[in-house]
């Protein structure tokens, strides 16, 4: 058999699988405990997508986003009571968390997926293209709960250019609700939209495990925040910023891409996974980068990380391996003991700057781009473009 009739005949197979899948959905018997009650909006039909126009790539994401957040206020209402204060309020939560920022994840689902589907020979409709759209916007609602949260532990005072949502005189410690609530929101959201496709469980398993996968970040990232100093080690920066950062910034994107153009190879997965994980760490040795040397106006936030005692890249690296005594003591009596925009910041600003570590930053983005140019090869199934677009996005970005 050629490799076309192969193609043709897995399309065909995965086409049938599809249509048991909505057959079922139709049957509206594929969840029956959770049947309930008949006026939940997401028990009948959804409403045909709007037209997603590929000329204007970032207003047509947003007008997604629109349509999922009323979505998910007619599913509080019709199917959960919620009253129309706690509508307000839920609806302005989203609006205030869920939306801004660059959506470089969001938007590379939809990028990646349509290279990825059009290199198999897959019709990109535009449905097809919304679904693409609706998963990146679930990694974008996944990564602003996770920010709620990080925002209240590291006592953050703004994000994306407003103060964070905890601080809003009306929200304080809600703020701790409204995290969970934007998580459980990514899964009705899943449902209402791939609950009758046969990779629907592949699709709940990746977000499900790259949600995990952060909290295993973030768990490195807060109780270590207890260790002293010398713990501080690259290594464990590199363990905390691949699990924290790598896997929902980066991988989560292009796998869903390649989960709904039917890629099934574990070692085609593997291998994009390895690439996309090394760019994900060099990511994040930016963002800590920036976070110090980057201008409030510029980064859209005020940079904590030497008032919080972070393990980042720049004091990882400056203190095991460029420190002499004297300045280790330095760190030891100052690091993490200073406040923000604080004549001690920035005098713990220039101590990184006559180390050496912007020059030392310079060498290591190159040596990561260099790594990651040598994997190359490495991918079969998915377009060296979908990865080459992801780099393009961050590869000595200033902001």
């Amino acid at each position: 058999m050629s490799e076309v009739s192969e193609l043709q005949a897995k399309v065909a197979q995965l086409e049938a699988e599809r249509d048991e899948w909505r057959n079922k959905a139709e049957s509206k018997t594929i969840f029956p405990a959770t049947h309930w009650p008949s006026t939940k909006p997401s028990l009948e039909a959804h409403a045909a997508y709007p037209e997603y126009d590929r000329s204007k790539p970032k207003e047509s994401f947003v007008t997604i986003c629109d349509m999922l957040i009323e979505e998910c206020l007619n599913e509080l209402k019709g199917g959960y009571e919620c009253p129309d204060k706690e509508l307000q309020y839920v609806r302005k939560m989203l609006e205030y968390n869920v939306k801004g920022g660059k959506m470089n994840r969001g938007i590379m689902v939809v990028e990646s997926g349509i290279m990825i589907l059009e290199s198999k020979g897959r019709e990109v409709t535009n449905d097809v293209i919304v679904q693409l759209a609706i998963l990146g916007w679930c990694i974008e609602w996944l990564q602003a709960w996770m920010l709620v949260a990080d925002d209240m532990m590291d006592s953050s005072q703004t994000r994306r250019d407003q103060p964070c949502w905890y601080l809003l005189p009306e929200v304080k410690t809600t703020a701790i609700n409204d995290s969970h609530m934007i998580n459980t929101l990514i899964y009705k959201v899943l449902k209402n939209h791939f609950s009758d496709e046969s990779y629907y469980p592949q699709i709940t398993d990746i977000f499900q495990e790259t949600t995990f996968q952060t909290e295993v970040g973030q768990l490195l990232d807060t109780i270590g925040a207890n260790y002293p100093n010398e713990e501080f080690t690259p290594e464990r920066w590199e363990q905390i910023v691949k699990y924290k950062t790598a896997f929902y910034s980066f991988y989560c994107s292009v796998a869903c891409g390649m989960i709904i153009a039917g890629i099934t190879d574990v070692e085609e997965y593997d291998a994009v996974r390895k690439i996309l994980i090394v760019m994900g760490v060099y990511f994040q040795a930016q963002d800590d980068f920036l976070d110090v040397y980057a201008t409030p106006e510029v980064l859209g936030k005020i940079g904590t990380d030497i008032a919080d005692r972070k393990c980042s890249w720049l004091f990882a690296h400056a203190f095991h391996e460029i420190a002499d005594d004297e300045q280790k003591q330095y760190f030891q009596n100052h690091y993490g003991k200073v406040q923000p925009q604080s004549d001690g910041e920035e005098e713990i600003r220039q101590l990184f700057t006559k180390m050496g570590m912007k020059e030392k930053y310079e060498k290591y983005e190159q040596d990561s781009y260099d790594k990651i140019m040598t994997l190359k090869d490495t991918v079969k199934e998915v377009p060296w473009g979908v990865l080459e677009a992801f780099l393009g996005k961050i590869y000595k970005r200033s902001k």
